[in-house]
């Protein structure tokens, strides 16, 4: 009998609601039945709302059933799960499902379609394409396919990666490296775990392209402490990798060598920055280096090195595998490609959504979110971590694009969106991220350290109401001082979200809102 396969996500999303005893119960259920079946743990398709999503193989497509409980399991397979039949948790063939149906998924083809650690299933959907053709080439001419595509940083600062490759690759230096930061710590943020978790071989093979294009052999993923599957599943990744000729000392017989190797993260906000990144991998505390120089020139142990996130990585094999123009055909503007938009807090369907930039926060939150998950209207957005701007109703049709949130003073950032209801406060969730910002510090810089501890005083201070017009003067002034006088991110964007919550939610700081001017 020819088992019938059942695909259950192992992304820990899934884990966190029962998805590995949901997997047990059908295989023994299936068993007791004398049905043959073949559980597959894949990656999570982003639905989380659904998880643990259930698929089954049947001659029309794969159909999907969610949320599945350990007490579905049963009545599911006696309706005729196995066949894909009707039951009130059946939401059809998966493809054609709305959430997913209207996506433009390029980074994430792959994700909950494969068998995470199965180079078979990698290889046969366009997996090491991307680097095959990258071993015909010389770094130049990789580096300049990733230029042309027009491929930045997603990881936050939006940086073009091919101008950082080419510094690196035109450095002069007897070792180079190229290291992913995985530190993945913004709030409401999951598209790097779901990468390493939901499809290693992608960044894996991302990374190699790039220890291709500038010379590298040696390459490190620094992932974050509170992410123990994603690092189990990577060393399992890297092992498989290796033992096919895909890494290790003669890269599919090019002669060429690229080493790969995990490195777990130090538990501190702050090493997402990548000097701090850097002097935590070098077994120091992460405390942010000044720049310059560079990390492209003197970077890991004093040498050139390409630092980027893992989407960014992770969008390399396509890039090269279909050519620069299929990648920048998508987006607008200087923002090329897609962005793996993730939506969470108060939200009715969180999960992932990749498309490309260009749509709206209103489209991403009502038409794939749903709205809020408490019914109430939506007040606040916040897009970009813990240190992005709250967008307020006046500019959420304005399209998701580096330089249009950049010119209202908002950052689009990892692709985190968080939404609140009209029950938030702002003026405490402002306090939250100074208070943040103290706890994170690295402490380097005066305008960080002391100014997010004097911030979090002022804050109270207007609030209470004391002297508050002058207190919300001083918290500019503040504000400003940390924006321009900061040595990273870390203290040059929380003042972010505490300035457009004072300029869009006066209220809620005991003040009157500007005449005509909607919260």
């Amino acid at each position: 009998m020819t088992p019938v396969t059942i695909y259950v996500p192992r992304d820990s999303a899934a884990l966190a609601v029962g998805a590995d005893e949901v997997a047990q119960a059908l295989a023994d259920g299936g068993a007791a039945r004398g049905q043959a079946v073949k559980v597959v743990r894949n990656g999570s398709r982003g639905l989380f709302w659904l998880e643990p999503l259930v698929e089954v193989e049947t001659p029309a497509g794969r159909v999907a059933y969610g949320p599945v409980s350990v007490d579905d399991v049963a009545g599911l397979l006696d309706a005729g799960l196995l066949q894909g039949a009707e039951h009130p948790l059946r939401l059809g063939i998966t493809e054609q499902i709305d959430y997913l149906a209207r996506q433009e998924r390029l980074t994430f083809a792959r994700m909950g379609v494969t068998d995470p650690l199965s180079l078979a299933d990698y290889a046969a959907h366009e997996g090491w394409q991307g680097l095959e053709r990258a071993l015909t080439m010389d770094g130049a001419a990789i580096v300049q396919q990733v230029l042309d595509s027009g491929l930045r940083g997603r990881g936050g600062a939006a940086f073009p990666a091919g101008i950082k490759w080419r510094t690196v690759q035109q450095a002069t230096a007897a070792q180079k490296y190229v290291v992913c930061n995985a530190d993945e710590g913004d709030s409401g943020t999951f598209s790097d775990r779901m990468t390493m978790e939901g499809d290693p071989f992608m960044l894996i093979e991302g990374m190699a392209i790039a220890g291709l294009a500038v010379g590298a052999t040696e390459g490190y993923i620094y992932i974050r402490s509170e992410y123990p599957h994603a690092v189990a599943v990577m060393r399992e990744a890297i092992r498989l990798a290796t033992d096919a000729g895909y890494l290790g000392a003669n890269v599919r017989g090019s002669g060429k060598a690229f080493h790969l190797q995990v490195r777990k993260a130090a538990g501190a906000y702050v090493c997402g920055e990548e000097t701090a990144m850097l002097e935590s991998l070098e077994g120091r505390r992460g405390i942010v280096r000044a720049k310059p120089p560079l990390p492209a020139l003197e970077g890991l142990f004093g040498q050139p090195t390409v630092v980027n996130n893992v989407i960014s990585l992770a969008s390399v094999p396509l890039i090269l595998a279909r050519g620069a123009a299929f990648y920048q055909h998508y987006g607008m503007g200087r923002s090329r490609g897609t962005l793996p938009f993730q939506l969470a807090g108060n939200i009715r369907r969180g999960g992932l959504v990749e498309k490309a930039f260009g749509l709206t926060l209103r489209e991403l939150v009502f038409d794939f979110g749903g709205g809020t998950r408490s019914g109430r209207p939506v007040k606040a957005i916040q897009v970009g971590g813990p240190l992005g701007a709250y967008v307020p109703e006046s500019q959420w049709d304005t399209p998701l694009d580096y330089e249009a949130y950049a010119a209202f003073g908002a950052v689009v950032g990892h692709g985190g969106v968080v939404v609140h209801d009209d029950t938030a406060d702002m003026a405490a969730l402002a306090r939250y991220a100074m208070e943040f910002c103290a706890l994170e510090s690295c402490g380097k810089c005066t305008p960080c350290r002391i100014g997010s501890t004097r911030g979090v005083e002022v804050i109270d201070r207007v609030v209470r109401g004391e002297n508050r017009m002058q207190q919300v003067h001083l918290l500019r002034d503040l504000c400003d001082t940390m924006l321009h006088g900061s040595l990273c991110a870390m203290g040059g964007m929380t003042p972010y979200p505490v300035l457009s919550a004072l300029d869009h939610y006066p209220e809620d700081f005991g003040m009157a809102a500007p005449q005509g001017q909607a919260a």
